[in-house]
Order: structure tokens, then sequence, then C-alpha cells
């Protein structure tokens, strides 16, 4: 148990948790947050809370940002909007097939990150030369893949919610084909991949469900017995956890788990089933 607060540095970014320590900050109020490269300005948008998850797994807010501290995240807004258009400005020079989707400047070792999307590797030595010099700092170019490209841009999903990757996701886990299957999806690319172009990383969130059901569940085409009548199950009803029978004397209807498995019918056909428990 503990408070927690949630912070993002972009509007509608990926959130970070923190316990606000001394301060309380509101919905709206620009705090500092420790970071690797010193304390950063960021914007508090889940006011402390009290939760079930302990406190102190979460790093502590160092406190709200004053003036000098806004007045220096203008300034780095400022330094990376000059770089994202120096690069853009430089690359179309050289003829990279390059597309700038982030910048980072640091200001402590006045050093400025440009990621960077590409299909190919790309020989970019003159690039960096002209970038020091136009930008006169330090430079670094990193290359990113389609999904961390996804996180970094963030977007909205074919769900209508923010993209997953952009928000909570820590972590991409494998997807593959094969969940799709097991959840009657098509295989439709563009059914079934997302921002990135890679398969849905949704996919994973409800796989669990659709392979405990099938193990448990009469599969399609097997005979069963329903309160209904005897009939055939012709499909299946994973969240609800029904079955679709169609019944051998016309009609269909919509069974639970527990109204067609074998296991559950034989033991309430049996004499055991009406002996209560604990009962002599």
């Amino acid at each position: 148990m503990g408070l927690i607060c949630a912070v993002s540095f972009t509007r509608y970014g990926r959130l970070y948790y923190f316990q606000p320590g001394r301060i309380s900050p509101r919905v709206g109020d620009k705090v500092l947050v420790p970071t690797d490269d010193g304390p950063e300005v960021a914007e508090c948008v889940w006011a402390p809370q009290e939760t079930d998850v302990s406190a102190e797994a979460f790093p502590e807010l160092v406190g709200l940002a004053d003036g000098a501290d806004l007045e220096r995240e203008a300034d780095s807004r400022r330094r990376r909007a000059e770089a994202r258009v120096a690069a853009r400005r430089l690359i179309r020079e050289h003829g990279l097939p390059m597309k700038v989707v982030g910048v980072d400047w640091l200001a402590g070792d006045d050093r400025t990150t440009i990621y960077f999307t590409a299909p190919r590797r790309v020989d970019f030595r003159a690039l960096v030369r002209d970038l020091a010099a136009t930008l006169k700092c330090r430079i670094d170019l990193r290359q990113l893949s389609q999904r961390d490209e996804a996180r970094v841009q963030g977007g909205i999903g074919s769900c209508g919610r923010d993209l997953c990757c952009a928000t909570f996701l820590k972590d991409f886990e494998p997807v593959s084909l094969r969940m799709a299957k097991d959840q009657d999806l098509p295989s439709n690319p563009m059914r079934i991949s997302g921002a990135c172009g890679k398969l849905l990383c949704c996919l994973k969130y409800e796989h669990p469900l659709y392979q405990r059901f099938q193990d448990e569940a009469p599969a399609v085409g097997a005979t069963v017995d329903t309160p209904h009548g005897p009939g055939r199950v012709v499909g299946h009803q994973v969240p609800a956890e029904k079955v679709t029978v169609k019944l051998e004397g016309g009609g269909r209807c919509a069974c639970s788990l527990q109204q067609v498995c074998g296991p559950r019918q034989s033991y309430e056909s049996s004499p055991s089933a009406d002996v209560p428990v604990g009962g002599n």
C-alpha cells in the first residue's frame, strides 16, 4: 500500500509512476523526476492516490519544478526543434533514406541524440560531421526498429485508444500468427497489424484465455447433450465461455461450458450429486 502518482514527459505520452514524496502535485503541475542524466521536468497526469501496490518499488519525485527548471525545459524544447529541422534538411541534401522520429538534447554534456529509421544500413558519417558543425554540439545517431518508432511517435490504434507501446507497455513480448489463428481472427495483415506494421501486441493479452477455453471446451463438430436436448457444437464464444450448439430437433442454443462438458454432466447425473457437501 502507498501513494503513487503518474507523470508524462509529453502530452498523451507514456506514463511513468513515482512516489510523490514530500509534495502533493495536482493534475497539470510540473514536477521534477529523477533520470540517469539528472532531474527532468514532467507533467503530473494522475494525482497521488492510494494503491494496492507497494510504493517502495517506485522512485520518488525530486520536487515541484520552479521557474529555472521551466526555463531550462523551454530551452531544451527549442534546441530539440532546431536539431530536428537541421537533421531533416541535411538528410535531404545528402540524399539518405532516413526518417527522423525523435530528438533528445542533454545540456550537461551538450549532446544531441537523433533517432531515425531506415530500410537498411546507412553510411551517415558525412551527415554527422555536418550536423555537428551546424548545431555546435556532439551528435549521436541511433537507428530504431519499426516498433520503437511507433513507441516514440505514438498514435491511435485500431481500437481507438492510444498505442499500448506509447503508454504503458515496457517491453515488447513475442507475438505469433498462431495467436491470431487461436482467436479465430482473419489472417488479413491489415486487420491484425499495428501502426508499426507488426502483429498487434494485444494479441498476447487474451491468448491464455483462448488456450484454456480450447483445452476445456468440446471441439467444433463434437456431439454434446444440452438442457435443450442433444446437438452438435458449431461455434465457440470464448469471452462468454459458451459454445453454440445446433440441436438435433432443430434450432440453435448457446450453452455454458458447465452445461455441455462431459465430466460435469457425468457428475450431475450421478447419485452422489444429490448428496450435499458434508451430508450423511
